[in-house]
Formats: C-alpha cells, sequence, structure tokens
C-alpha cells in the first residue's frame, strides 16, 4: 500500500460504513485499515459480501478484511473511548455509528490516536466545522478536527436550495423529507425514543423532526430563518426524497425557469448533482452517487410566486460526500495551508 494513501478508520459498519469502504475499494487514494463494531468480524464480512445492491468480493482472514487493494482489521469495540486508533496510524476516523454526535464522543477519537474524526450525521452540540461539497469546501483549515459532513438530507435541500437561490431568489422554502427508514427503527411495534418511533418502522409512515433545515440556514446564511421541515419515515428500504416548497422574491418565476436552472447545476456540478426527466421511483435512484437527483417531471407551480420541486437520493450520495471530504482535508493538509 502506497503511503500516499488515506488511511480510514470506520467506527460503525452500516450502510455509509460499508459504503465508504466500497468506495475505498474502487478508489487508488484511500484505504480503510481499521473497521470498528459491536458485530462479530464473520457477521460484518458476510453482510459486506452478500449485500443485496452492492456486493464486494472480499475475504476474511483472521480478522482481517482483505481485498485486492487493502487489509482491514475488524475491532470489536462498542465506545470511541477504546478503540486503538494509534496502533493504525489513522489519518482520519468516520463515526457512523448515529450514536457517537457530540464533542465528547469526537475527543475520545482524537485522544486514542486519530488525527482527525468525522461524524456521518449531523452533530449534537458545537464541532469545528460542518462541511457541504459544493457550498462551504473552501472553508476548511488544518485546524479542524471535529468535522462533519452533514447527512444525506441536509445535502440535497442544501445543493436545491443553494441552486434556486443563486439562479432566481429565494424568500422561504418548506421542506419534507420523504425518509426510508433507518436502523435504529424497530421493525415490530417497541418501546423507543418517542411514542411516533415506537411503531413499526415496516408498516407506517411516521412523522419525524428533521435538523436538515436549521444546518442548511447555518450553511447558507442568507436564508437562516427562512426554512422549516420535517421527515415522513416510510416502509421503504432504499431511496428517500426531499419535496420542497419554495416561495421566490419575484412573481414571474415559472416551473421552466426552476428546472432549467437545475439543469445548468447538474451540468455545472455532475458529481454533486443529476436531473431526470424520467417518471422515476424511490428504487430507481439506488446507485447514484450524487447528492440531490432533481426530478424535473414532478415541478409544480400555483400562485404568483410558489414552485414545488422535488429531488431524490441515498446514503451512497452522503458516503461519496464524505469521502469528498476526507480528500479535500488530506489535500490541505499536504499543502500546509
Amino acid at each position: 500500500m502506497s503511503d500516499s494513501k488515506l488511511r480510514i478508520g470506520i467506527m460503525g459498519f452500516g450502510n455509509i460504513g460499508r459504503h465508504l469502504y466500497r468506495l475505498a475499494v474502487e478508489s487508488s487514494d484511500m484505504a480503510v485499515v481499521a473497521v470498528s463494531d459491536v458485530a462479530e468480524a464473520e457477521v460484518l464480512h458476510y453482510l459486506l459480501a452478500t449485500d443485496s445492491v452492492h456486493g464486494e468480493e472480499c475475504t476474511l482472514e483472521n480478522r482481517y478484511l482483505v481485498n485486492e487493494k487493502f487489509r482491514t482489521r475488524i475491532l470489536r469495540c462498542a465506545t470511541p473511548d477504546v478503540v486503538p486508533w494509534d496502533a493504525f496510524d489513522v489519518d482520519c476516523v468516520v463515526d457512523a455509528t448515529r450514536l457517537f454526535n457530540t464533542r465528547e464522543h469526537m475527543q475520545a477519537h482524537l485522544d486514542n490516536g486519530a488525527r482527525r474524526v468525522l461524524i456521518a450525521l449531523l452533530p449534537e452540540d458545537s464541532i469545528d466545522r460542518l462541511v457541504i461539497p459544493g457550498i462551504n469546501l473552501n472553508s476548511i483549515q488544518t485546524s479542524d478536527r471535529m468535522i462533519c459532513a452533514g447527512s444525506a438530507t441536509t445535502s440535497a435541500l442544501a445543493m436545491m436550495l443553494n441552486t434556486l437561490d443563486q439562479a432566481l431568489g429565494i424568500q422561504y422554502a418548506l421542506m419534507t423529507s420523504i425518509h426510508a427508514y433507518t436502523s435504529d427503527q424497530a421493525l415490530q411495534d417497541y418501546a423507543g425514543l418517542d411514542c411516533r418511533r415506537s411503531r413499526s418502522a415496516a408498516e407506517n409512515i411516521i412523522p419525524n423532526s428533521s435538523q436538515s433545515p436549521q444546518w442548511v440556514g447555518k450553511i447558507l446564511p442568507q436564508l437562516e430563518g427562512r426554512i422549516i421541515g420535517n421527515a415522513l419515515n416510510v416502509p421503504v428500504q432504499k431511496g428517500s426524497m426531499i419535496d420542497c416548497t419554495v416561495i421566490f422574491k419575484g412573481n414571474n418565476v415559472s416551473v421552466e425557469d426552476v428546472n432549467t436552472a437545475m439543469l445548468n447545476a447538474a451540468e455545472s456540478q455532475p458529481e454533486l448533482i443529476a436531473v431526470t426527466e424520467d417518471p422515476i421511483v424511490s428504487s430507481d435512484v439506488i446507485g447514484y452517487s450524487q447528492s440531490l437527483l432533481f426530478d424535473m417531471q414532478a415541478t409544480l407551480k400555483v400562485g404568483r410566486h410558489t414552485v414545488k420541486a422535488i429531488g431524490w437520493y441515498e446514503s451512497l450520495g452522503h458516503a461519496a460526500r464524505i469521502a469528498d471530504v476526507l480528500r479535500a482535508y488530506r489535500d490541505l493538509d499536504k499543502r500546509g495551508d
């Protein structure tokens, strides 16, 4: 393995962790050197190898995942304070557990040898920087140690609103995320964090809160206080959607104006935004690595300045943005800025 490769540790080998592993396998500049999870190594290898969508050829050899490019040590640790990252010379730890999103948890990773830690979900308190590629990637600094690449919903919403605000001028926006169920939801009715989230994810549309509008307002300060939203967790395994109602500053914004703005953005940032004119459904977005797949057929206008727009996304896009952020910090460190 080349010394120039970015050495990544992953805590939590769920969807995001496995996506990131596969992206590293497909790359020439990243290696996952250690994975920490509460599950047995045989189970983690099984889930990676038998994924119904993104199966990956690798072997399990004495608690190492082995592929043609790198070897990954499997650790069985329950909390950040016991993971020996220093033993693996880790450049950055990606905490994808969905459990450890505070400064205290992130500091534990740093204390155990990680040079930098990135959480794969929105933070619970203040961190050094929240980075959304395509929005504020140029704001990063070498001194950043506790970072976050947002969430899949946050990136999709930011991509859509930033594009439409720059092109047409937004007054207010209302978002509903129609989100595939997540690993922290119960498949049967089971006492959970609150009453609604105690209901079966496989049988119900479950109203939920969303932090994405709040965080998008922080990274797009001209829209702070002008975005609200919530979420609906639905009985779909993969593929999510944002349903956005946008009130523009001007009275003459048309469906064509909105679609053209998104089409232009997709042409200028094809790695982040895609558009489709096809009559797609949620499963059709599986495999897209962009943050947003804008649905041109779904754009509607009502009244003088209100437009309803839809965009699709899935967890692979979020993993790809995490990889983008990791590479950006690696390049920044090399330059010594």
